[in-house]
């Protein structure tokens, strides 16, 4: 009689909830998306948490090298008023947060990253929480691929895999349908959250994340 599978009690827990499917929009540069991404994974206390990642690249004028901040089209004033408010979010909900004086290009980890899908839940998870950590915490251009390939490592992503995500065409195929997905549901910016029929974007409230999914539940 073959050995039965080993369930973990995270596993076990994770099945004894209703589960909810939620598509994100997203991309590693943009900081709104980090704090997005923390307040999100609260929902898994209450639910079997299923996202689908769909990932945009915002800024692909962009060199992979990096460039300060004031290339971005924005008005100096506004861009600190917007920091300032990031900050705090942060510093109210404990999540780390530090300030990026440069912008880099991001494709390359999001092809990364699309390609870990493959290599199943944990793996891409520790990937992306990484890839977040690197740029918002650590200060680190991972636009570098030096720095990527750091990254793939220590989640025991080989090079090999890393050199083929970036040159598979269906991973580049993946980010245009991603956009071309974005723009048929009308969605212009990035973090968007979906719940079914519901869009939520930018900053937004973990209280409003847990009101969404208590609708998409109750209206199945």
């Amino acid at each position: 009689m073959p050995d039965l599978p080993v369930i973990t009690r995270r596993e076990l827990n994770r099945m004894s909830l209703p589960e909810l499917n939620v598509t994100v929009y997203s991309d590693y540069i943009c900081p709104f998306c980090y704090v997005g991404h923390h307040r999100l994974q609260r929902l898994r206390d209450n639910y079997d948490l299923k996202i689908n990642w769909c990932f945009l690249e915002i800024h692909p004028e962009t060199s992979a090298k990096g460039e300060a901040v004031d290339t971005l089209d924005y008005p100096s004033e506004t861009w600190e008023k917007m920091m300032d408010n990031l900050e705090r979010v942060a510093k109210e909900e404990n999540i780390p947060l530090s300030r990026l004086d440069f912008i880099t290009n991001s494709k390359d980890a999001l092809l990364l990253s699309e390609s870990a899908k493959k290599f199943g839940r944990e793996v891409f998870y520790r990937l992306h929480e990484k890839l977040f950590t690197a740029y918002f915490v650590n200060g680190k251009n991972i636009g570098d691929r030096d720095i990527l390939l750091k990254i793939a490592s220590d989640c025991e992503i080989t090079e090999n895999d890393v050199l083929a995500a970036w040159q598979d065409k269906k991973h580049q195929q993946q980010l245009l349908q991603n956009f071309n997905t974005a723009r048929q549901h009308n969605i212009q910016s990035v973090p968007s959250f979906v719940f079914d029929k519901k869009v939520l974007t930018g900053v937004v409230a973990e209280s409003a994340f847990r009101e969404a999914a208590e609708q998409l539940l109750a209206s199945g």
